[in-house]
């Protein structure tokens, strides 16, 4: 291969992944400049990652689901498989959005105007048929990251005073992290770039 067509195809390459990257960004940012908004109650539960620094583990007020809020339940099925769930979620008196009703792959219908939909994926082995089981789905949403030597402090503010995070979802119900609330207070917003 001669030099200029080395060179043409390492301009090729980085060309995709210059475009790729941007794709990724561009989308991610759409989310949080269009998608609908809601306001989720979040737990403490521990502020760091020796690689990326300080972060708060977001344990959140949808991270556990009622398997009897899953309309499409296969019969006779004693354990989850690994795949797709959407849930349905409803804003409440308080402002905070609440699961109302979930689905195995897709949602039948669209959401209300007053609900949204967020997907997420759930791991197989999820017990289903116990009284009052619960499944965890797994939304991509589950850590913020703070700047360093902030984690800690607001862990521990999260444990005497109420603390949530605004989601931007995208209209097949993918989320993204819009802002770390605590209370009516923005202590973080995430940039769109």
């Amino acid at each position: 291969m001669s030099g200029r067509k080395l060179i043409v195809a390492a301009l090729v390459l980085a060309l995709v992944q210059i475009g790729f990257l941007s794709w990724i960004i561009a989308s991610r940012a759409a989310i949080l400049r269009n998608g609908k908004e809601v306001l989720v109650k979040v737990q403490p539960v521990d502020p760091r990652d020796l690689l990326r620094g300080d972060y708060i583990f977001l344990n959140n007020s949808i991270s556990r689901i009622p398997v009897k809020l899953i309309a499409n339940v296969p019969q006779g099925a004693s354990s989850s498989d690994d795949g797709p769930i959407v849930v349905r979620l409803k804003k409440g008196a308080d402002g905070y959005w609440q699961p109302m009703a979930a689905w195995f792959g897709r949602a039948p219908t669209p959401p209300g105007a007053d609900e949204a939909d967020i997907a997420g994926h759930v791991n197989a082995g999820w017990g289903l048929q116990e009284p009052d089981a619960t499944i965890e789905p797994d939304y991509g949403i589950g850590r913020f990251y703070v700047p360093e030597g902030e984690g800690m402090a607001i862990q521990n503010d999260m444990r005497v005073r109420p603390f949530s995070i605004k989601l931007a979802l995208a209209a097949d119900g993918t989320a993204q992290i819009k802002a770390l609330m605590d209370g009516d207070k923005t202590l973080f917003e995430e940039p769109l770039y």
